[in-house]
């Protein structure tokens, strides 16, 4: 599929954006540019471009405005040492969000066609990837609805597009590990959108979000919705538990959590290091008993935007209780550092995850 490419009238200076990405925060700085292209039931995907980032013109009867066929995913380019630029497992991220297609309607955005687009916002907006260690460009690749209609049923239009931003750090600086907050509220149900990525989720998730932060907490963690007792993930990460014998697990995907890209990662570096990782259900209380007893020895959460964050601290109705030292372990920071060394590019890349763009 052919880009057309519309340049930008007044971009930011070199000087601007230099000042932006010396501190980018998190998800309030983007790049100039942005990809569209749109979907309709008769022409296929067509009309690709990149354009000025603008806001995008909407009729009021959209259909994602009225029954949210929305979907989106989340992905990072870094600035290597050499000062190509690199994406970390993208097909991962292009399968995800068919994935989530699959489950709220949508068409397929063919695996190629997804990637291509990364590339060509990348090529234009390439001065944008810092290289400050921790730094990156935060990519969102999104779908919505577009066709204005008032009735439930699958929409006929689409557009897909990408927005880009300088990222930072995800959570507050000097923070040694987060703490958690048992959310009364569930994130998800049996048969329901838990897998899918949508902002339906995100949206369910405020409310709780909100009430851990009014509490002091950094983060939400939710448990099934069925029996309120198994341990299912954050507000935005998926978490996992090491203990003192070797042992690793995660809670498995049965469809109500969302299936991490940097999940399946640690997964396998996990491994590579000799340690059993099981995917299983683990309660709240079982976590509270074995942080207690000295038997669980670390926590740690993750996902694209944190990468691997530790877990300090759990609370809720009942008390609180402090997992280790209350601080970041030594597997958490040695996983940690293994992944990020990939993403970089300062280690070899023996899994065939990284893929330069620019």
């Amino acid at each position: 599929m052919q880009f057309e490419h519309i340049p930008h009238p007044s971009p930011l200076s070199d000087a601007e954006r230099e000042a932006i990405l010396a501190n980018p925060g998190f998800g309030t700085n983007f790049t100039d540019h942005m990809v569209t292209i749109e979907w309709t039931d008769e022409a296929g995907w067509h009309d690709a471009r990149v354009e000025p980032r603008a806001p995008i013109q909407l009729d009021p009867a959209a259909a994602v405005l009225h029954y949210a066929q929305e979907i989106f995913e989340g992905l990072k380019a870094y600035r290597h040492g050499d000062g190509s630029i690199a994406l970390f497992r993208p097909d991962q991220n292009a399968r995800r969000l068919n994935a989530s297609a699959d489950r709220l309607a949508m068409p397929h955005v063919p695996e190629d066609l997804f990637i291509e687009a990364i590339r060509q916002l990348i090529a234009v907006d390439g001065a944008w990837v810092p290289s400050a260690e921790g730094s990156s460009l935060y990519l969102r690749p999104f779908m919505i609805a577009t066709e204005a209609f008032l009735g439930v049923r699958p929409a006929k239009r689409y557009k897909f597009m990408v927005i880009a931003g300088p990222a930072g750090n995800y959570f507050k600086s000097g923070a040694p590990a987060v703490s958690l907050w048992i959310s009364d509220y569930t994130r998800a149900a049996p048969g329901g959108t838990g897998a899918a990525k949508c902002g339906g989720n995100y949206a369910a998730s405020l409310v709780p979000t909100r009430e851990a932060f009014s509490r002091g907490h950094d983060q939400v963690l939710f448990l099934d919705a069925v029996e309120h007792k198994w341990v299912e993930e954050l507000g935005g990460m998926n978490v996992f538990f090491a203990f003192d014998d070797g042992r690793v697990i995660t809670p498995p995907l049965t469809g109500t959590i969302l299936p991490g890209i940097t999940r399946d990662s640690l997964i396998q570096l996990l491994r590579e290091e000799g340690l059993e990782v099981s995917e299983e259900a683990y309660s709240i209380d079982q976590w509270r008993a074995d942080a207690e007893s000295g038997k669980l020895v670390e926590s740690f959460a993750c996902g694209t935007a944190a990468v691997v964050t530790p877990i300090g601290k759990v609370a809720g109705h009942d008390g609180e209780f402090t997992i280790g030292s209350g601080g970041p372990g030594q597997l958490t920071s040695k996983v940690r550092e293994r992944l990020v060394a990939i993403q970089r590019g300062t280690t070899a890349d023996t899994h065939g995850w990284v893929l330069t763009v620019g």
